[in-house]
C-alpha cells in the first residue's frame, strides 16, 4: 500500500490518483481519515500517538490491516500488548 500526507477530505489539497485511504479505529484517532499520496512511500505497520496534558503522557499505538492496494485500517493496540507479540 502507498501514502503520503495531503491532509484530509475535503481540506483542498491536491491528491493523486495512486493516494491510499488510511482509516483509524479506536482510541483518540478514532474516525480519523487521512489520505496519502504514493509519494511518500508505504504507511508505517505502527503509528504511536503520544497526548500531552497536564498530567501524564497517554501513549496509543495504531497496527495497521491493509485492505486493498490503496486502503488501510490502523487498529488500537491494547494496552499490555507489545510488539512481539504481533509476530506470532
Amino acid at each position: 500500500m502507498r501514502q503520503s500526507i495531503e491532509g484530509e477530505p475535503g481540506s483542498g489539497d491536491a491528491v493523486s490518483g495512486d493516494a491510499a485511504v488510511l482509516l483509524f479505529v479506536g482510541g483518540p484517532l478514532d474516525g480519523r481519515v487521512e489520505i496519502r499520496d504514493a509519494r511518500h512511500g508505504d504507511p508505517l505497520p505502527t503509528v504511536t500517538h503520544v497526548h500531552l496534558h497536564d498530567g501524564p503522557k497517554v501513549v496509543h499505538r495504531y497496527d495497521l490491516q491493509a485492505l486493498t492496494d490503496s486502503a488501510g485500517v490502523y487498529h488500537v493496540r491494547q494496552r499490555g500488548q507489545r510488539d512481539d507479540d504481533l509476530d506470532s
